[in-house]
Order: structure tokens, then C-alpha cells, then sequence
């Protein structure tokens, strides 16, 4: 196949079936007593509602007017949006998505950068790129096709890399294990030791963090929990439900983003409804919900650590992980150029603050001479 162009086009008979499904929603209420979260009963009614009377086609047709394209890498077919700078030379950059996301979170910030080569993937199991067929969807294994999109399909010699959520260890073994073609790396969501390197830390700060991350799980992280040890049981019903999907998908993008969850609808003020219900969308019509739990049960064999990074990095902690330590990104990006918090921005920092990011990435590459100033 090569490299093929993509357009997006859903069929009459599927957004029918989808409108029918969304107009016979059996919805319940609030349970009492129920724990925060970042969904409630009134807010996905009010979703539900405004999917089924959604116009798709005028959501498609924009996300068309992005370059998508489908290629042969690694054995298997990557789903991309490439949007091209004016200047052949300009430096190229791969921004990577992770879960309950898909690539089209991530189109505001390719979009703020006319002066890169953005290469935007869709991973494997996600949306419109189909699994691996032969093997796990793992973090080497997802490095490793990303490499060679950049590299051997797209022909990129050099690129800079940013990744979050799954892409995050993605992010930080491209650069560990690429060096002479990863020009530098930026991190929202900043590098984690292995739980072996954990237990020997002893830093209060950053044994601190780590406690407070671990007491976070109890209550918020039931979600993972299902998607490793249940995942095929979970996507029978959120494959068969679009409320059920729609509820799965935006509450966990309410709760890590930097929206209040006492008001599921404040996520809008970052992260426009056309903007989630796109999500929605995509996950329903590819029915890659299931396929997209898989880093969760397959990734389970991650590396016991991930060798120090040496080229430059930019660390701009989201703030859901507010008191990550400075000691951790020194000690692991051996080359650190910046590290920083954000204001504003949480777990889908560029989704949620895109023009800030883009400045971060664009002040980087100016920085390491690949833009001028």
C-alpha cells in the first residue's frame, strides 16, 4: 500500500443506527451517596442529546480539511494526520496521543504550528489504525513503529517527539533509544522510575509524590483496573452502548483535565463539546474501544527501567501531577533544557492549553537552532 490518502466519511446506515441507539438510551439517575466523579446524570443527558442531533457531517468535513493519510509501517497500517510546513527544511514533529484520546485531541497544536512538519498517528488499536496483527501492543512495540513512520516511511532524518498518558514511556524510549535522530523531547507528563527504582528512593519529595499517586489509585483507579484484567467484558457493553461509551470516555477527560469535577461542564471551557463528541465518534464507528485497552493488559511486561535520556529535553509538568520532583527530570534527561509548571493544563495539556504548548515547543526548537528566532 505505501502511503495512501485518508478521508473520513461515515456511512448514512451507521449514523442511523447510532441516532436510533442515542434516541432509545435506558439512562439512569444519580445514584445517593455515589463518590465525585467526573460525570454526572443531567450532564450526559445533556450529551447524549446533543450527539444524537449532532452535524457530523460538518464535523467531518473539517477534520478533513486535515491531510490524513494510511501507511505500511512495521507490518502493520498507521492512521496519520500530516500537516506540512511551507519550508521543506522545517523540523519535524511526531505529537503522540494516549487513552481514552484519540489523534484528533490533538489537532489544535499541530494546527498552531504552520512552521513544523506535524505528524499527528493514530496508534495501533486506536480509531483508525487497526492492532498489531502479530503481536502486543506494547511500549517497545509502539516505539518502534513510530520510529520508522518518521524515519523510513515519512523520511525524516531528525524529529522531536512529545507524547502523554500510553505515549508517555513511548515519548521517553524514542529519545533513550534513538539519539541520533530524536532531536529533543518535550514531556507533559515527565519521566516515572520503574517500581524497582521507586523503592529506592528517598527523597521526601519524591517518595511523597509517589505516595500520593498510589493513594490517588485507590479511589480513581478502578478504570485501569477493568481495561487489564476485564477488558473484553467492559468493551461488550461500551461497544454496544454509545451513552455508555460516551459516559466512559468523558468522565475520565472531566477528571484529568483541568476542569472542575464537581462541574462536568467546565471540561467544555477547555475542551469544546464538537471536541469530545469527535472522541465519541471515533471510537464508535472504528468499535476500537476494546482494541484500545490493550496497552493495558499487554503492556503489562514493561521494561524493569528505561535507560537515561541525553538529548534535550523540555519538561513542562501538567498539573495533575503537580509535585512531581525536579530531582526526577534532572536524573533522568541528562540534558534538560527547561523544566517548568503549568498554570493551566492537565492530563491532555495540549488539547486543553494548545497555544501555550505551542509557544513551549516552538521556543525549543528555536533554542536547539532548528527554528529561527
Amino acid at each position: 500500500m505505501g502511503i495512501k490518502p485518508f478521508t473520513l466519511h461515515i456511512d448514512d446506515a451507521v449514523l442511523d443506527d447510532l441516532h436510533d441507539r442515542l434516541g432509545r438510551t435506558r439512562a439512569l439517575p444519580d445514584s445517593p451517596r455515589r463518590p465525585r466523579s467526573g460525570m454526572s446524570a443531567a450532564y450526559r443527558d445533556e450529551l447524549v442529546d446533543a450527539w444524537r442531533t449532532w452535524d457530523w457531517r460538518a464535523r467531518e468535513r473539517e477534520l478533513n480539511a486535515v491531510p490524513q493519510f494510511l501507511a505500511d509501517v512495521d507490518g502493520t497500517t498507521i492512521h496519520f494526520a500530516h500537516l506540512r510546513s511551507a519550508d521543506p527544511d522545517a523540523p519535524a514533529l511526531l505529537v503522540m496521543h494516549g487513552w481514552p484520546h484519540t489523534f484528533a485531541l490533538q489537532l489544535e497544536l499541530a494546527a498552531r504550528l504552520p512552521d513544523m512538519h506535524v505528524v499527528v498517528p493514530s496508534f495501533p488499536g486506536f480509531g483508525f489504525s487497526p492492532p498489531y496483527p502479530d503481536r502486543p501492543i506494547s511500549e517497545h512495540a509502539l516505539a518502534r513503529t513510530m520510529h520508522l513512520l518518521m524515519t523510513e516511511t515519512l523520511g525524516y532524518e531528525r524529529y522531536l517527539t512529545y507524547g502523554e498518558d500510553v505515549s508517555a514511556n513511548v515519548n521517553d524510549l524514542l529519545a533513550s533509544q534513538h539519539p541520533d535522530h530524536v532531536a529533543g523531547v518535550i514531556a507533559t507528563h515527565a519521566h516515572f522510575p520503574s517500581q524497582a527504582e521507586r523503592s529506592a528512593l528517598t527523597e521526601p519529595d519524591e517518595v511523597a509524590f509517589f505516595a500520593r499517586l498510589a493513594a490517588d489509585h485507590e479511589t480513581e483507579g478502578a478504570y485501569g483496573h477493568a481495561q487489564a484484567t476485564r477488558p473484553d467484558t467492559l468493551a461488550v457493553a461500551l461497544n454496544d452502548s454509545p451513552a455508555g461509551l460516551l459516559a466512559w470516555l468523558v468522565e475520565k477527560i472531566v477528571e484529568w483535565s483541568d476542569a472542575d469535577t464537581d462541574d462536568p461542564r467546565s471540561v467544555e471551557r477547555l475542551i469544546g463539546r464538537d471536541r469530545l463528541l469527535t472522541e465519541g465518534m471515533v471510537y464508535w464507528v472504528t468499535q476500537s474501544i476494546g482494541t484500545s485497552f490493550r496497552p493495558y493488559y499487554e503492556g503489562a511486561d514493561r521494561p524493569a527501567a528505561i535507560e537515561p535520556v541525553t538529548v534535550p529535553a523540555l519538561v513542562a509538568v501538567q498539573r495533575h501531577e503537580h509535585d512531581y520532583p525536579e530531582s526526577l527530570a534532572r536524573a533522568f534527561y541528562r540534558d534538560l533544557r527547561g523544566f517548568s509548571r503549568l498554570d493551566r493544563g492537565g492530563h491532555f495539556a495540549v488539547a486543553e492549553v494548545p497555544e501555550e504548548m505551542a509557544e513551549r515547543v516552538r521556543g525549543f526548537a528555536v533554542e536547539l537552532g532548528l527554528l529561527a528566532g
